[in-house]
């Protein structure tokens, strides 16, 4: 039984990578809130007003879904409540949040944190953190389609995406919840190669043997699951 979340930018492929992990290993997918957020496309529209409301629903989505992760204890998330605080973080640091709300924010935060703390099974077995550069974050972003993740929508996103993966750094590297890995998010096209997909969930494989999670003799074929691009 094996919990797993994964990590990474806008745009990294973290809904694909899951999909595909949660056929491979037959368990449950939890996918973020994003098409029926009605907070989200708010932000986009004034970020400087919606940061802290937009950072709450989503830290209460994250914070049900790995309780449920947790309790079944053999499900796959595209994100998790443990990277919540480096959006919220990189938006309070360009003046998007006041005081009173990141005060606010990480006392909810720690709140439930603690709760996990007192549950059964009270971290992930694993972190998959996919690593990409700018180009490559921008060029699936195009390629999905959010009218208002588009740079053309909104030229100001160019900082937002890179100040973005400056954060990333040093939160995988501070990351202690469970054990990690980093996927080659350039190097693996996972979204549209079949060979780059069985490359990286033979990655995971090895990992998730290492750790103890999966039998040394697992030899699973991956048997060209398909996924939908997210």
């Amino acid at each position: 039984m094996t919990v797993i979340v994964l990590s990474g930018p806008i745009g990294a492929g973290k809904s694909s990578l899951t999909g595909v992990l949660a056929k491979y290993l037959n368990t449950q997918p939890f996918y973020e809130s994003v098409d029926d957020n009605p907070v989200l496309p708010l932000f986009y529209e004034n970020p400087e007003k919606y940061a802290f409301l937009l950072q709450v629903y989503f830290l209460n989505t994250r914070f049900q879904s790995i309780k449920r992760a947790l309790e079944d204890d053999n499900n796959v998330l595209d994100r998790s409540i443990y990277e919540d605080a480096l959006f919220f973080q990189m938006n309070a640091d360009i003046g998007r949040a006041t005081k009173e709300e990141v005060d606010t924010y990480y006392e909810l935060l720690n709140n439930m944190m603690a709760e996990l703390e007192r549950m059964p099974k009270k971290h992930p077995d694993l972190l998959v953190h996919i690593d990409v550069s700018y180009d490559t974050m921008i060029k699936r972003i195009q390629k999905r389609g959010r009218n208002y993740e588009q740079l053309s929508y909104d030229p100001t996103l160019e900082d937002y995406y890179k100040r973005l993966l400056r954060y990333y750094k040093p939160w995988y590297e501070k990351y202690e919840y469970s054990p990690k890995m980093t996927i080659n998010g350039d190097k693996y096209d996972f979204m549209s190669s079949e060979a780059d997909r069985e490359a990286v969930i033979n990655q995971i494989v090895l990992k998730l043997k290492e750790i103890g999670k999966l039998p040394t003799d697992w030899d699973k074929g991956l048997d060209e699951i398909m996924i939908e691009e997210a």
